[in-house]
């Protein structure tokens, strides 16, 4: 979900929009009541419509403060596939034995309700569960690997670590087509037009791993 007041920016045009429609329905309100109920449908139609299709601004510029030279850096965005054996063997072939550092981030994914009520407590807490034992199981693989806890949104996630890991490459996993809010967003088209990074999808069935460990 967008969140109209991610930027002082944004904040700004969100403000100038409000004041702008208010104005609107107190004039057209003064006219005649119905006048002013019409115009109050119209404003916040008008406004949801432009913000919900209007497209999203390209990324600025990553300044990145920290990046080890002569180490290939891959950054994981994944959330309850952080821990699939197909994401596993995705970055093992990607690593292709050269020296290789991993950053795993878990977007801490909140409902919409306890999201803009920033109670976020138990959604980072679920997160850094799931972060601690991919980090784990990919250590015990041989790689080299730290993790942490995101941004609520991917694409936000995604700007905030590179800006402190320098990243080479991205890989996103999700769940399959059809059990991924992550696709039903479009999110692995929109990050490859923000991000100038070759980014690699990559798709974690859970269930199917389940049942061939159970085979």
């Amino acid at each position: 979900m967008r969140n109209p007041l991610r930027s002082e920016d944004a904040a700004f045009r969100f403000l100038v929009v409000s004041i702008v429609g208010a104005v609107i329905v107190v004039v057209a309100a003064t006219i005649n009541v119905w006048v002013g109920v019409a115009a109050a449908i119209l404003v916040v139609g008008g406004v949801t419509w432009w913000y919900w299709t209007r497209p999203s601004p390209a990324a600025a510029p990553i300044a990145v403060e920290g990046t080890e030279p002569g180490m290939h850096h891959i950054l994981v965005i994944a959330n309850e596939t952080v821990g699939g054996g197909r994401l596993r063997a995705e970055l093992q072939r990607l690593t292709g034995g050269q020296p290789t550092q991993i950053l795993v981030v878990a977007p801490a994914l909140n409902s919409h309700v306890r999201h803009w009520a920033s109670d976020e407590d138990g959604a980072r807490a679920a997160a850094a569960e799931r972060v601690e034992a991919s980090v784990a199981r990919l250590a015990s693989a041989g790689l080299s690997v730290e993790g942490q806890v995101g941004d609520g949104e991917p694409l936000q996630a995604i700007e905030d670590a590179l800006r402190t890991f320098g990243a080479d490459e991205i890989v996103i996993s999700t769940h399959p087509e059809g059990r991924s809010h992550w696709l039903e967003q479009g999110l692995v088209e929109e990050a490859r037009r923000r991000f100038a990074v070759p980014i690699t999808h990559v798709v974690v069935d859970l269930e199917a791993e389940d049942e061939e460990r159970r085979a």
